[in-house]
C-alpha cells in the first residue's frame, strides 16, 4: 500500500505544484487549440458541433492525468527504477521532438528505442573494447527498464484509446471502385504525469523525499545490481509526456476502430513487457527487444492500414438506397432516431436514388414525411418526420453517391489528419 501511496503523492505534486503545473496548462491551451479546429471543421460539415473545444480539451486532460496516475502505480509495484545518473526524461523530450519530424513518431516505441540503442552501443563499447565516454554516461539507462516503462506506457495507451479515441471524430469522404465511401478521422492527444522511480544515495536528499530500499518490495526485483544499490533508495520523480492516438477508418464506426486500435495496443504492449523481461538475460535480447518495438508498431500500423483498404468499406450509397455517415444531436434527424450507419430507402413511398432526392420530397410533401430507414443491423423501419417549423435541414451527413473531382478525394494510404483538415477547408471556401 505504501508503494502506491508514494506514487500517487509524486504524481498528484506533478499535477498541482510549480512548474509542472504550468506545463499542464501548456498542454491544455495547445490541446485546445487543436479541438477547436475540428470543432469547426465537425461544423462546416454536419452543421452543427458534435462537441465544444472544452468538452474535447478536458477530456483529454482528465482521462491523460487519471491514465498517468494508474500507469505510476503500475510502473511503482512493477519495480521499474533507473539511476539518477541517467536522464530518463530524455524519453518524454525526445518523443515530442520526433513528433514535430511526423506526428505518429510521438509514440514512445520510438524515442524508446533511439536511448536503448545508444545504452546498448555504450555499453558495447565498454564491454568490448574497453571504451568509456564519460560525457555521454547520462545515456547509459536500463534497457530493461526502459523498455519496461515503454510497455506500461503503451499499456496506458490503449485504455485511453479504447475510452476516449473515438471523440472528435471528422466525417470524411473517399473514392474505391468509383464509388464515395464514407469514414471518420480521429485524433485525439493526452497530457500524462508519469512517475519514475529513481535509485539515488539518499543522503543527497530530504528524507521525505525518498523510500529506503528495503522497503521497497514490488513485484519484480530492480535490475541494478545489488551490490550496487545496497545503501541507496527510492526517489520518485514525475515527468510529463504525450500520448497521441491517429487513425482514418472506412471500414468500422468510430467506436469500433477505437475499441479495435486500442485492443491491438494492449496486446503490444503485453508482447514488449515480456521481451523486456527476457532482456535481462543478456545483451541481444537487449538488442532484440529495442529494436522489436518500433518495427513492431510499425507493423501494426501497416496491417491496420492493409485492412482498411481491402476491407469492405461500412459507409457507402447505392442502389437501394442512401447511407447515413453522422448525424447532427439535437437535430431533426437526431429526434426522428436516425443514427449513423442507417440507410434511407424512402421518403412518402418515394425510392431514393440521391441525397438531393430526399430534400425534394420533403418539400414538395407537406408538414409529415414518412421515412423508410434500413438499420445497420438490416431490420426496416417506418419514421415520421413532422417539418412544422419549415426547416430545410435535417443535420444528417449523406454518402454521397456522384464521385467529386479528384482534388477533393482523399486517398486512404497516404493522408495525413492535417490534410483532411486542409481539404475540407478548401471544399467549404
Amino acid at each position: 500500500m505504501n508503494i502506491a501511496f508514494n506514487a500517487l503523492r509524486s504524481t498528484a505534486y506533478a499535477i498541482v505544484t510549480s512548474p509542472y503545473v504550468f506545463i499542464l496548462i501548456i498542454f491544455a491551451i495547445s490541446f485546445y487549440r487543436q479541438n477547436k479546429k475540428v470543432v469547426m471543421v465537425q461544423k462546416m460539415i454536419i452543421g452543427e458541433r458534435l462537441n465544444s473545444p472544452f468538452e474535447l480539451t478536458i477530456s483529454e486532460i482528465i482521462l491523460g492525468l487519471i491514465a498517468g496516475l494508474l500507469g505510476s502505480i503500475i510502473l511503482a509495484y512493477l519495480g521499474v527504477s533507473f539511476s539518477e545518473n541517467t536522464s530518463i526524461e530524455l524519453i518524454f523530450l525526445l518523443s515530442i521532438l520526433l513528433m514535430l519530424m511526423n506526428p505518429r513518431f510521438i509514440c514512445f516505441s520510438y524515442s524508446g528505442a533511439i536511448l536503448g540503442f545508444i545504452s546498448i552501443l555504450l555499453e558495447i563499447m565498454k564491454g568490448m573494447y574497453n571504451v568509456e565516454i564519460s560525457q555521454l554516461g547520462f545515456l547509459s539507462i536500463d534497457v530493461v527498464a526502459l523498455m519496461t516503462l515503454v510497455a506500461v506506457l503503451h499499456f496506458i495507451e490503449g485504455i485511453l484509446v479504447i475510452l476516449d479515441g473515438s471523440k472528435g471524430s471528422i466525417p470524411v469522404f473517399t473514392k474505391k471502385n468509383n464509388k464515395i465511401i464514407g469514414g471518420f478521422a480521429l485524433k485525439r492527444y493526452w497530457a500524462i504525469p508519469v512517475t519514475v522511480a529513481l535509485i539515488v544515495n539518499s543522503s543527497f536528499y530530504n528524507i521525505d523525499s525518498v523510500v529506503p530500499l528495503v522497503n521497497w518490495n514490488t513485484f519484480l526485483n530492480p535490475t541494478t545490481s545489488y551490490s550496487v544499490i545496497k545503501n541507496a533508495a527510492i526517489l520518485l520523480m514525475p515527468f510529463y509526456g504525450v500520448i497521441g492516438y491517429s487513425a482514418v477508418t472506412f471500414t468500422k464506426t468510430k467506436k469500433e476502430k477505437s475499441f479495435s486500435s486500442g485492443t491491438i495496443i494492449i496486446g503490444y504492449s503485453i508482447l514488449l513487457f515480456v521481451f523486456a523481461r527476457l532482456a535481462v538475460l543478456n545483451i541481444f535480447f537487449k538488442l532484440f527487444v529495442v529494436l522489436f518495438a518500433p518495427l513492431a508498431h510499425e507493423g501494426f500500423i501497416y496491417i491496420q492500414r492493409y485492412r482498411e483498404v481491402n476491407k469492405e468499406p461500412k459507409y457507402v450509397s447505392n442502389e437501394d438506397g442512401i447511407m447515413i455517415l453522422e448525424v447532427a444531436p439535437n437535430s431533426p434527424a437526431y429526434q426522428m432516431g436516425i443514427k449513423s450507419g442507417d440507410m434511407i430507402l424512402e421518403v412518402n413511398h418515394t425510392k431514393i436514388f440521391k441525397e438531393d432526392d430526399i430534400l425534394k420530397t420533403i418539400r414538395e410533401a407537406s408538414n409529415i414525411a414518412w421515412f423508410k430507414i434500413k438499420r445497420a443491423a438490416g431490420n426496416l423501419e417506418e419514421i415520421r418526420y413532422s417539418n412544422k417549423s419549415n426547416s430545410k435541414r435535417l443535420g444528417i451527413v449523406f454518402v454521397p453517391t456522384n464521385v467529386p473531382e479528384e482534388n477533393m478525394v482523399i486517398n486512404v494510404d497516404q493522408s495525413k489528419f492535417s490534410d483532411i483538415l486542409e481539404k475540407l477547408k478548401n471544399k467549404k471556401n
